[in-house]
């Protein structure tokens, strides 16, 4: 990967070479991404490190949530991880006695006003904390936003206890224990909490009286106004326009708390670029759209994305509707959608998980009704360059 000088601004390698050391001599060392994962694929071997950044990862969850439903597999993630048109991913790690130990995430898009913010992440194994990986993975990634001409950093990250005190994010809605250790940790360096994030866990088959109650209720304040479409897979062509303004508007309409989220700006060509790369992963991707009929236009979304292994549960993604079209219960009529549609078509996966904000009430309101319940919760933290 290259990178381009800005006027009076020095290029920046992929990894810098000013490589940080802690105590015992640690490194941070940037993973490649492979092309493939598969056993029979030509650079099998160089993925190795790749899969094993990835299992660290869910070991970390599974430590700290004590089961495998919130993990990923290699080759769910890669085909994002290889966008080299809008986004741009990078993986690092630092090992000892050559087994990778902790990793960390840099994720950036490559124009707009998204452009000046990364997004980070770091997870480090239990048995090897508290031996400064976690610091220097911290820095070097800041290090490596700041030389970019990044101008903030934002990371999510896991918060778990009922400790006191609490830390409050400036919306009041939610908060996190503020002697954990990763709260501690941000604090010292700088990161402020600007949201608390709830994620939720919906047990598959739903409660069918439930949803049907909800189902009928969002039906009868939808009305003839607006229209519901639903698919599996490829989206159809006459509707990617509109897809692409209302994944441009999550990033502007979507509760930010107090994160100074940029806008991400979408169009049909990016839109269509993600989904090819979705479909070519092995997860099933199930959508609901809610069509304005006056005006013909798309105003609201939900994509739900199952993995092939029926044992293992489905994910939420994106969920908005648009501003100017709230208070008809769009949001209650997509999400019963996306659910009737998963029975419909895969049956048989345990749970599906969503996240959102705990300021977001009126979503909040649709995912309880339907059956969601409190799983865990993360911090939104950010920090100014």
């Amino acid at each position: 990967m290259t990178s381009t000088a800005e006027p009076g601004r020095e290029p920046v390698p992929e990894t810098p070479t000013h490589a940080v050391e802690t105590p015992t001599h640690a490194v941070v060392e940037q993973i490649p991404f492979p092309a493939s994962v598969s056993p029979d694929a030509a650079d099998a071997p160089a993925a190795a490190d790749y899969v094993a950044a990835v299992d660290l990862e869910n070991a970390v969850r599974r430590a700290a949530i004590g089961s495998d439903e919130l993990s990923w597999e290699p080759d769910e993630q890669l085909p994002h991880l290889l966008d080299e048109v809008h986004s741009d991913h990078r993986l690092f790690g630092v090992r000892e006695q050559g087994r990778l130990v902790a990793v960390g995430w840099y994720e950036t898009r490559r124009e707009g006003d998204a452009a000046t913010t990364a997004w980070l992440d770091v997870s480090v194994l239990p048995e090897a904390r508290r031996r400064g990986h976690g610091t220097l993975l911290a820095e070097h990634l800041e290090q490596l936003a700041r030389a970019e001409g990044r101008t903030q950093v934002i990371a999510y990250v896991r918060s778990r206890g009922e400790g006191e005190p609490r830390l409050l994010p400036p919306t009041g809605a939610g908060s996190v224990p503020r002697e954990n250790g990763e709260v501690q940790f941000l604090l010292a360096r700088g990161w402020a909490l600007g949201q608390v994030m709830r994620c939720s866990r919906l047990p598959l088959p739903p409660d069918e009286e439930a949803l049907g109650t909800v189902r009928e209720r969002a039906r009868s304040a939808a009305g003839d106004a607006y229209r519901l479409h639903t698919w599996v897979g490829r989206s159809p062509g006459r509707w990617v326009d509109d897809l692409a303004a209302l994944e441009t508007r999550m990033s502007t309409d979507a509760p930010a708390g107090g994160l100074d989220e940029p806008e991400d700006v979408w169009t049909a060509e990016r839109w269509r670029d993600e989904e090819e790369r979705s479909l070519s992963g092995p997860r099933t991707r199930f959508t609901a759209v809610v069509e304005h009929v006056a005006s013909g236009r798309l105003v609201g979304f939900s994509q739900v994305e199952a993995p092939a292994d029926r044992a293992r549960p489905a994910f939420q993604q994106d969920t908005l509707v648009l501003r100017e079209h709230r208070g008809h219960r769009l949001g209650w009529l997509l999400k019963v959608a996306t659910t009737d549609l998963l029975q419909a078509e895969r049956p048989g996966h345990p749970a599906v998980f969503t996240f959102n904000a705990e300021e977001n009430r009126p979503m909040l309101d649709v995912n309880e009704a339907v059956g969601f319940v409190p799983f865990e919760h993360e911090g939104a933290w950010s920090k100014k360059l």
